[in-house]
């Protein structure tokens, strides 16, 4: 029989996205599939989520959530089958998912996941119409109080999952706000939702958890240290036993260059012809001059985290080693302008589009000769896999999900033809700008870059092991359950 899964996600690709959070819980149900795994994902009722929804069916009512009006609605949309939280008090406003234009986070961000978390909780203990899951995954801080919910509610012999997907970003709001919260006195405590004399909704969903997932082997080791686990690194040692690294993957019928639509020529790892049209288009995008000279792209949120403060020191060195550059992103004010800067000091060498577009991202990926990805610390990562996918050669931090999944271009992996990028230290200057130089060095060489973009464009990355990773933690979840 097959295991009826709810997940619980505050973004979903296409519907709504601002990371890779997005990808994943837009791409797992499809790949679960194929495990004898039926997924239904709650999501917040944004208006693009609503207008992609059409006329979809209530299935649960709530006169006071939280204080407001709220709907349940099932929804079937590109494949997905969608429970949405309609709760218009909520989440019907301009901006993104998590706050305004300016870039300011909504002032009642707890009171509208612990809504989103509420209902999952509920649904976890009622069912929806003659559906009851079996178990469910919560995703990230705006998601984890889904297990807190259930294990000081009615649902909580229910096995119950809590992704990490960046410790980063935890939920973190005052003590004031437990009351509000709907959750008995004794959930108050340290081994509740308390969180250094505030309210903390990832270490509540932690706490509870009867695994915990984070999205690469080599960060779940990461998080447990001191230095990365961001506070949370005695909870997590302490509940190691339950702790499980699996890597992201990536829809390979959405990022496949061989039959991508949204770049200027199709090709495929065994005729990279095509990538010279497309790398035509990219240069007129951005403004760049037409030559021989390598383009990296960034396609990247611009933060510290991120890497991108040591990235803009990085351009006049990438520039005066004779490459190009091509950045897609927003973020910080301030590095936004110094990309800009950057931009307007070299015309023809340096082109930036600050902001997001999906389309584009696809181009820069088939156009680019390599992507650079500086992170400080990095879960995962999806757009190093894309790069990998699309033969634009990643050049990453030694972190994370990138350390998985990029074999370095030394002398014995170049030789070997198995090298399919380049990594260095992060958070270090030199390391950085020694990478650059070693990839201009390596593009000199057409052989050995197309031998790296070729064995990158050959690994697999798409989700079939890692769904079967997640199939086989399920099913033995529901086994102790039964025990």
């Amino acid at each position: 029989m097959a295991i009826k899964l709810l997940s619980v996600a505050s973004e979903i690709y296409p519907l709504i996205k601002t990371g890779g959070l997005a990808d994943v819980a837009g791409a797992l149900p499809g790949a679960l599939v194929g495990h004898d795994v039926e997924t239904r994902t709650l999501v917040p009722g944004y208006p693009s989520v609503l207008l992609r929804a059409g006329k979809a069916k209530v299935v649960r009512r709530y006169e006071a959530l939280f204080g407001a009006t709220a709907t349940v609605l099932a929804a079937h949309v590109d494949g997905l089958d969608l429970l949405i939280l309609d709760a218009p008090d909520f989440f019907a406003r301009e901006g993104g998912p998590y706050g305004d234009h300016a870039g300011n986070d909504w002032g009642d961000n707890w009171r509208r996941f612990a809504a989103l978390s509420r209902v999952g909780a509920d649904i976890a203990a009622e069912g929806i119409k003659g559906w009851r899951p079996a178990i469910v995954h919560a995703h990230d801080w705006q998601a984890a109080m889904t297990a807190a919910y259930m294990r000081f509610g009615p649902a909580h012999g229910i096995p119950k999952i809590v992704t990490i997907h960046n410790l980063a970003f935890q939920g973190r709001f005052g003590a004031d706000i437990f009351g509000q919260l709907g959750l008995p006195a004794e959930a108050w405590g340290v081994d509740g939702v308390e969180y250094y004399g505030g309210t903390g909704f990832l270490k509540a969903g932690l706490v509870s958890a009867d695994a915990i997932t984070t999205v690469s082997p080599t960060y779940a080791e990461e998080i447990r240290s001191p230095m990365n686990g961001m506070g949370l690194d005695g909870l997590i040692n302490g509940r190691s036993d339950r702790l499980h690294g699996i890597l992201n993957g990536v829809d390979t019928d959405i990022w496949n260059p061989a039959e991508d639509e949204l770049i200027a020529r199709r090709y495929s790892a065994r005729g990279l012809g095509g990538r010279s049209t497309n790398r035509k288009a990219l240069e007129k995008r951005f403004g760049l001059q037409r030559d021989d000279a390598p383009i990296f792209v960034i396609i990247s949120r611009l933060t510290w985290q991120k890497g991108m403060d040591q990235m803009v020191g990085a351009i006049d060195h990438l520039v005066g080693l004779g490459g190009k550059l091509a950045v897609l992103g927003s973020g910080d004010h301030a590095l936004e302008g110094s990309f800009l800067a950057a931009a307007d000091r070299h015309r023809g060498r340096v082109g930036v589009q600050i902001g997001y577009d999906e389309p584009l991202s696809h181009l820069l990926q088939a156009g680019g000769d390599a992507i650079l990805i500086p992170s400080r610390f990095e879960p995962c990562g999806l757009t190093q896999l894309y790069g990998l996918r699309y033969g634009c050669v990643p050049v990453v931090a030694r972190v994370g999900g990138l350390a998985d999944t990029v074999i370095d271009a030394n002398e014995a992996a170049v030789n070997a033809g198995v090298a399919t990028g380049i990594l260095f230290s992060a958070g270090d200057p030199l390391a950085l700008y020694g990478a650059i130089a070693r990839s201009v060095r390596l593009h000199g060489d057409p052989d050995a870059w197309q031998a790296m973009q070729r064995a990158g464009m050959r690994a697999d990355f798409s989700w079939t092991h890692s769904a079967a990773r997640y199939a086989a933690l399920y099913r033995d979840l529901l086994d102790r359950a039964a025990a």
